[in-house]
């Protein structure tokens, strides 16, 4: 574990580089997504779980994983990097973890059940037919396909598969010794585009342009029994509450709300370049219709006549409107800064489209 004086000393400087990068509060509830920079690889690379290849030395790190409410500091420290080239979408994770541990070999059983790593992947950023994926430090994989959040009743197709992933694990230590002391675990994973664009509303690499990303970190609390490894459990015989360290804080604890999710954009420069990325505005405005839309559908008081309030974005008045139909109702606004109308369905769905 941390000194008391490491810990407050990566806090300092994780409070500074938060301030460096933008990711600064637009409410008490909201806040600005992270964002990141994958290149293009410049050679192929090996999927050993080392990152030892040329373009891996050039490409950035991600800023350190904080709690998925965006508010604690993690004990163990988080970065992850990426890539792409005209195949494969590709991620590098680096995880500090002084026990590295795992029980799970079966594909597709539930992985956070261990400590995990886990990629989000919406790629029209609509929060509907986006991607899961898990992996532990067995390599043991878990992939599904979700047609809505659970908010939304949507459709787990756990049967889908990424058809052609290539993933592995390094580890800095020994897996489930319980003896010693390891410095962490590291995956490297390729991942189809021809798989991950079937749900991409052109079916195309999204070269010069961003997808909506997150990356969680599952932590337990553990028992020791005759040197094995298990979740810990209460005084009640239950277990305790998971860590869940991520890129791009939700601000509440829960991966399925994907308007939270970080931008990648995927630059066609080559690793090592200087490219530029900038949330496009209207984004602004789409995280303050879903914070509109969570209240009216979560019952909040007052919520709906919350809903056509001024608000200030950007230094441009909105006020967006609350229509009801037969079948539901939608959440809109006209962008001041493109002119498209900007909606939110019943069933969460976004889209954007010209007036």
């Amino acid at each position: 574990m941390k000194t008391t004086f490491s810990i407050q000393i990566r806090t300092w400087l994780l409070a500074l580089l938060l301030l460096c990068t933008g990711f600064t509060t637009l409410s008490s509830q909201e806040q600005v997504p992270r964002n990141y920079i994958a290149f293009k690889a410049s050679e192929a690379l090996a999927i050993d779980g080392k990152a030892d290849d040329a373009s891996w030395q050039k490409a950035p790190w991600s800023q350190d994983y904080i709690d998925i409410e965006g508010k604690l500091i993690p004990d163990y420290r988080t970065r992850m990097k990426m890539l792409w080239d005209n195949e494969y979408l590709y991620v590098f994770a680096e995880m500090e973890e002084p026990h590295v541990w795992a029980t799970l070999k079966e594909r597709d059983t539930v992985i956070f059940y261990n400590n995990d790593f886990e990629i989000f992947i919406d790629p029209d950023g609509d929060t509907h037919n986006y991607y899961e994926y898990e992996m532990n430090a067995h390599n043991t994989l878990w992939d599904l396909f979700l047609t809505k959040p659970y908010r939304n009743h949507g459709k787990v197709v756990d049967s889908w598969d990424i058809q052609g992933v290539k993933s592995a694990v390094s580890i800095d230590g020994t897996l489930n010794n319980s003896s010693d002391l390891d410095k962490g675990w590291t995956v490297e994973i390729a991942i189809p585009w021809k798989v991950i664009t079937e749900a991409s509303s052109n079916g195309k690499v999204p070269e010069n342009d961003f997808w909506r990303v997150n990356f969680s970190r599952v932590n337990w609390k553990f028992d020791l029994t005759d040197g094995r490894y298990s979740r810990k459990k209460d005084d009640n015989g239950k277990f305790m509450p998971e860590y869940n360290w991520v890129w791009s804080p939700q601000g509440v604890i829960n991966m399925h709300e994907p308007e939270h999710w970080g931008y990648v954009y995927f630059s066609s420069e080559e690793a090592g370049g200087k490219a530029n990325f900038n949330i496009p505005k209207d984004d602004y405005i789409k995280w303050h219709l879903y914070s509109l839309y969570r209240g009216v559908l979560q019952g909040k008081k007052d919520a709906e006549k919350l809903v056509e309030m001024p608000k200030t974005i950007l230094d441009k008045t909105v006020k967006p409107n609350l229509d009801k139909h037969r079948f539901g109702y939608n959440i809109w606004v006209k962008s001041p800064f493109t002119g498209k109308i900007l909606t939110i369905k019943e069933d969460g769905e976004f889209r954007s489209v010209d007036k």
